[in-house]
């Protein structure tokens, strides 16, 4: 029998074993599991819209908690354009910087995040810096406050922007337990990927070459679905789509950027006006770079469907 996207695969009415949740990989979510889990046992028994309202909440904590460390970013975003003192002994960007820092520290100290996920975050606050490092020598976008921690022309808080994209990838690649089918090759991706990162920094000098990458990501990836698990069954939906709705919010999240003035593009320096719907493509570009990376660590695991 076919199964429409937005339908349920079979299952069982059970639905899994809690002992196998991903929440036993973060201390403060441990405790509820099984508390959560009667919640969900009653929901189900109630009949389909109590287990549908059940599956939406499930959904939306689980999104929560993998946006954590991005929301506490732009909550910092938020509440230094509107709260921090002009004229502060400490830059903005210089207390940004701290504040992410320490951010990361209590995070790993309750356990709020793994030792996986740290490295992701390493790697993708290295490569988003050397990326901005350029981006802002040749004006693409400029940091306008004056700060103490930064190179160049980029405080060092923007890597944790970058960093923030990766760890939701990671976190989001475990709450949901992810599996795929048709997934193209690991080595692809890497090569696609680096083709990505060229192009931001070579389309400067010579012909932007995003047609070809679009259309090498369709290929690749076009006939790929990933199948996640919100709590008794995988659901699916095209990995296409899935990125191309992670980048859509990030774009929602660099307009509150921008508007907190943390950066500014040339057409923002004499007010700030919303970012292009075309930094959708660039975004959707640097999220095929962020997947690559978490995928290259997880190792993509294939759905075997229910017969």
């Amino acid at each position: 029998m076919q199964h429409k996207p937005s339908d349920p695969l079979p299952g069982p009415l059970s639905g899994p074993n809690p002992k196998q949740s991903a929440a036993r990989l973060w201390a403060p979510l441990a405790r509820f599991i099984e508390w959560e889990w009667r919640v969900g046992v009653a929901a189900q028994a109630r009949g389909p819209a109590a287990h549908f309202g059940y599956e939406f909440v499930r959904f939306g904590i689980k999104q929560a908690w993998a946006c954590l460390f991005g929301a506490l970013l732009l909550a910092l975003l938020i509440a230094t354009h509107l709260f921090y003192p002009k004229g502060a002994p400490l830059a903005r960007y210089d207390f940004l910087v701290l504040a992410a820092v320490f951010i990361q520290i209590v995070m790993i100290d309750f356990k709020l995040e793994t030792i996986d996920e740290v490295k992701v975050i390493c790697v993708f606050h290295a490569v988003g810096t050397a990326m901005e490092i350029f981006k802002t020598s040749v004006g693409s976008w400029i940091y306008p406050e004056a700060s103490l921690l930064r190179i160049g022309g980029v405080p060092l808080f923007t890597g944790f922007m970058y960093a923030a994209i990766g760890s939701y990838i990671a976190r989001c690649w475990r709450l949901f337990d992810f599996r795929f089918t048709r997934h193209p090759p690991i080595w692809a991706l890497i090569i696609l990927s680096v083709a990505i990162y060229a192009n931001f920094f070579g389309h400067h000098y010579v012909w932007d070459a995003r047609p070809i990458l679009f259309a090498a990501a369709i290929i690749l990836l076009g006939p790929c679905t990933i199948y996640y698990k919100i709590w008794r069954v995988h659901r699916r939906m095209p990995l296409l789509l899935g990125l191309l709705l992670v980048a859509i919010f990030i774009w929602f999240a660099e307009n509150i950027g921008t508007f907190t003035a943390a950066w500014a593009y040339p057409n923002q320096r004499h007010g700030w006006v919303p970012v292009g719907l075309g930094k959708l493509s660039s975004w959707f570009l640097l999220m095929l770079i962020s997947y690559t990376l978490v995928a290259w660590l997880n190792r993509p695991n294939a759905m075997i469907k229910s017969q």
